[in-house]
């Protein structure tokens, strides 16, 4: 009973650990932090405008 605890509070230990270790080395992981890409123009309509007609 006493091992099958012990293995219980270890492997708890352990998990809590990699988690933390996992997110921080992540650079949080949450959205808040990140900030939104602006939208920049399609590359074919700038190319067809640039481009004289036949």
């Amino acid at each position: 009973m006493l091992e099958q605890v012990t293995a219980l509070v270890v492997a708890a230990g352990l998990a809590l650990v990699s988690y933390w270790l996992f997110f921080s080395w992540a650079g949080g992981g949450g959205s808040r932090d990140r900030l939104p890409v602006p939208a920049s123009p399609p590359q074919t309509s700038q190319l067809i405008k640039d481009r004289p007609s036949l």
